[in-house]
C-alpha cells in the first residue's frame, strides 16, 4: 500500500519551516518552503489481500519517511511544533506500518520513530502489525520493529501521566480517538500479542526470527530488560563463537500490571509441554535460557519449578557409562548452555544437592572437556557457601595446573572467585597458583608473579628460558627482570589478579607489584585489560593505604604517558578522585611541565579539565582552595555513607 499523497493543507503540517522555528498559536502549521516541489509518494490501490502478503513501499514514500524522521530529529527536543510533528509523521506511519516493517530501511526508521512515539500512535501501530503478527514476526526486518514496540513499554510506563496529557494537548479526529491512547488498550495490546504466541509457542521459540520476539516479550511481562545479548561475530566463527549468545546479567527493572506478571507464568508453564525441544534444540533454548533470568527475580518458585522439572527430566535419560545422565547433556553444545542457566539460578540447597547427586567425583573431567568446562564454571561462579566450596575445591585443586595447560583458564578463574567470594581456601590456591606458573621455589621467583600471572605465562616462558634453564629452578634475577618490557595482559589474567587483590591478604601480590618498574606498571594501567588491575588497587577493602600508595609511587615520572592514553587516563581519574591534597599537587606539578602536550591530547586534555591545570598553572591559591573544597565534600559524604 503507497503512501497516500497529503491534501495540500495536510502538506503543510507534516515539517515545520526551514530557519528559525517560531511558535504560533495552538493548531498553526508552517509550510516548510519548497515543500509542494517535493515529489510524493503516489497512492496504490492495490487489494488489501495483496497488500498483507506483499507489502509494497514505494521509492517515494521511502524518501518522504525519510524526511520525516530527519526534520524530526533536527526539531527541538519539546514543545508544540515538536509534539504536532510527531502526531503527523506517525499518521502517515499507521497507514504504512507493515510495508515499513517489512522493509529493511524502512524498519529501521520506523524503529526509530517508535522511540519519540506518544502512547496513543504507538498502540495504532500496533495494531496495525499485530493483523498480521505471525508475518511480521518471522520477517526478518519486521521482527525488529516488534521487539522495538515492546521495548517502549518500560517509557510509557514510568510515566503515564505525562504520555496523557500528550495526547490530549494534539488535536486528532474525534471518531478516531476511542480508548487506543490509553494504557488499558496498550495492556490489552500486550497480552493480545503474549495470547497469540502462548498459542503457538513451540513455533515461535523454534523460528530464527520469532524467537527474538518471545525473548522480548518475556522480559517485558516480567518488567526486567537484560541489557545487552552478546553480537556473534560475522564470517567464520570458531566453535566457541557458535556457543549461544550471553545474555549479560545487568537489568533495568521497571514496574508492570499484575496481569503481565500472569500471563509470564502463563507462558513459562508452556515450557514445559514440550520441554525436550527447549533442552536440545539451538533456536529454542535461548527462549528458555531468558526465561529463567526473569523468572528468577520475579517469580522464584516457576523458575524453581522449571529447574527442578529439567533436572529432572534430564536425570532420567540414558544412563553414560561414567556417571550420571546430567553428564552427557554438559557435554552437548546446546544443552550445556541450558544447564549453565540453570546452575545459576538454582537455590545453594539445591545447587548442593546437584552437586552431591550428579557431579561429584567428575569435576576434572569435566574441566578437561572442551564443552563441559563451560558449565562447570558457571558451578563455580554460583557457589556462595563453604558447604558446597569445600569438596569442589579438594577435587580440583590437584588438577590445577593441568587444567591451565589444557587451555581451560577460566575454571581456574572462576575457582579463585569462589574463594575470594567465599572467604575460604584463599591461602591454598594462592599457593597453588604459585606451584602452577613455576614461581613457588626458590622464595624469590614469588615476586614475580604479577607478571606471569597477567600474562597467563609459567616463568621459564615468560622469561625466555631454555630446557636446560629451567630443568632446575634458579633464583629469580632482578635485573633482568626490570629491564623486560611487561607482556601482553590477557582478559583472564587480568580478572585473576583482581581476584586475588580482593583476598582477605592479598600482601604477596602488592609486593609483586611493587616490584614493578615505573614503564612496567605503565604498561599495565595503559592495557585494556591491565588497566582494571589498577582499579582493584584503588577499590579492594583489602589493600590498605600504605601499601597503595607505595605501589601508586611507582608512577611518578610516568603521569604524561598516562594521561595521554586512552585507558592509561581514566585509570589517572581514578588515582586523582582518590588521592589527598598533597598527592594532587604532586600529579599537577609533574603535568604542567607539559601542558601544551596535554591541551593537544584527545585524551590529555580532558585529564587537564578534570585537574584544573591552568589554574593550577596561574593562579595556585585558588586551586588549592579549590581542591580544599573538594576534600570536604568528600569527607562529608564518607561521613554520611558510613553512618
Amino acid at each position: 500500500m503507497g503512501l497516500s499523497p497529503p491534501s495540500p493543507q495536510k502538506a503543510r503540517r507534516q515539517f515545520p519551516a526551514s530557519g528559525k522555528r517560531g511558535r504560533g498559536p495552538k493548531g498553526s502549521r508552517r509550510p516548510s518552503r519548497g515543500r509542494e516541489q517535493q515529489p510524493r509518494p503516489p497512492e496504490d490501490r492495490r487489494s488489501k489481500s495483496a497488500v498483507d502478503e506483499h507489502p509494497y513501499l514505494s521509492p517515494e514514500a521511502l524518501g518522504y519517511f525519510r524526511r520525516a524522521l530527519t526534520a524530526l530529529k533536527e526539531a527541538p527536543d519539546a514543545g508544540e511544533e515538536r509534539e504536532l510533528m510527531v502526531h503527523n509523521i506517525l499518521k502517515e506511519v499507521e497507514t504504512q506500518a507493515l510495508a515499513l516493517a517489512t522493509n529493511r530501511t524502512g524498519s529501521e526508521m520506523l524503529q526509530e520513530l517508535l522511540g519519540f512515539s506518544p502512547l496513543k500512535p504507538l498502540c495504532q501501530i500496533w495494531a496495525a502489525l499485530c493483523s498480521n503478527f505471525r508475518f511480521v514476526a518471522c520477517h526478518r526486518c519486521g521482527v525488529h520493529v516488534l521487539q522495538s514496540a515492546l521495548l517502549q513499554l518500560p517509557r510509557l510506563l514510568v510515566n503515564p501521566a505525562e504520555e496523557e496529557r500528550k495526547k490530549e494537548e494534539v488535536e486528532e479526529e474525534e471518531e478516531e480517538d476511542g480508548k487506543n491512547g490509553t494504557l488499558e488498550a496498550l495492556e490489552k495490546l500486550v497480552l493480545g500479542l503474549a495470547s497469540e504466541v502462548c498459542d503457538d509457542f513451540l513455533f515461535y521459540c523454534g523460528d530464527t526470527h520469532g524467537s527474538f520476539v518471545v525473548r522480548t516479550l518475556l522480559q517485558v511481562l516480567g518488567g526486567c530488560l537484560l541489557q545487552s545479548e552478546r553480537v556473534k561475530p560475522r564470517g567464520s566463527q570458531s566453535s566457541e563463537a557458535l556457543r549461544a549468545p550471553i545474555w549479560e546479567h545487568k537489568q533495568t527493572d521497571f514496574e508492570v500490571p499484575e496481569t503481565f506478571l500472569n500471563c509470564l507464568q502463563d507462558l513459562s508453564s508452556c515450557f514445559l509441554k514440550d520441554i525436550a525441544v527447549f533442552i536440545t534444540d539451538k533456536i529454542s533454548s535461548f527462549c528458555f535460557q531468558v526465561a529463567l533470568q526473569i523468572l528468577h527475580r520475579k517469580l522464584p518458585h516457576v523458575c524453581a519449578h522449571l529447574c527442578n522439572t529439567t533436572i529432572g527430566y534430564l536425570s532420567t535419560r540414558n544412563a553414560s557409562a561414567d556417571g550420571s545422565p546430567l553428564l552427557l547433556f554438559l557435554r552437548d553444545q546446546t544443552s550445556s548452555r541450558l544447564l549453565e542457566q540453570v546452575l545459576l539460578v538454582l537455590e545453594p540447597p539445591k545447587l548442593q544437592s546437584l552437586f552431591e547427586d550428579h557431579l561429584q567425583g567428575q569435576l576434572q573431567i569435566l574441566a578437561a572437556h572442551p564443552i563441559a568446562n563451560f558449565p562447570l564454571q558457571r558451578l563455580l561462579d554460583a557457589i556462595t557457601t563453604p558447604e558446597l566450596l569445600s569438596p569442589v575445591f579438594e577435587e580440583l585443586s590437584p588438577a590445577l595446573e593441568a587444567i591451565l595447560a589444557q587451555g581451560h583458564t577460566g575454571v581456574v578463574v572462576a575457582l579463585v572467585g569462589a574463594c575470594r567470594r567465599v572467604g575460604a581456601h584463599q591461602t591454598q590456591i594462592l599457593q597453588l597458583l604459585l606451584e602452577a606458573f613455576h614461581c613457588a621455589k626458590p622464595s624469590s621467583r614469588q615476586v614475580a608473579c604479577v607478571p606471569l600471572f597477567a600474562t597467563l605465562m609459567a616463568y621459564e616462558v615468560y622469561y625466555g628460558l631454555t630446557e636446560e634453564e629451567g630443568a632446575v629452578p634458579t633464583e629469580h634475577q632482578v635485573e633482568i627482570a626490570m629491564t623486560r618490557a611487561l607482556g601482553e595482559v590477557t582478559v583472564l589474567g587480568s580478572l585473576l589478579l583482581q581476584h586475588l587483590l580482593h583476598f582477605s591478604t592479598p600482601g604477596l601480590v602488592l609486593r609483586s607489584l611493587g616490584s614493578l618498574t615505573g614503564p612496567q606498571l605503565l604498561s599495565l594501567a595503559q592495557s585494556p585489560a591491565g588497566s582494571h588491575v589498577v582499579d582493584a588497587i584503588l577499590t579492594s577493602p583489602s589493600v590498605t593505604r600504605k601499601p597503595r600508595r607505595r605501589v601508586l609511587q611507582t608512577l611518578k615520572g610516568q603521569y604524561v604517558a598516562l594521561a595521554c592514553s586512552r585507558h592509561g587516563s581514566r585509570v589517572l581519574d581514578a588515582i586523582w578522585n582518590g588521592a589527598a591534597l598533597g598527592a594532587r599537587k604532586e600529579i599537577a606539578a609533574e603535568l604542567g611541565e607539559q601542558n601544551q602536550e596535554l591541551i593537544r591530547d584527545p585524551f590529555g586534555h580532558h585529564v587537564a579539565r578534570n585537574v584544573a591545570l591552568t589554574t593550577f598553572l596561574k593562579r595556585r591559591e585558588a586551586w588549592e582552595q579549590q581542591q580544599n573544597a573538594v576534600a570536604k565534600r568528600r569527607r562529608a559524604l564518607n561521613s554520611i555513607l558510613e553512618d
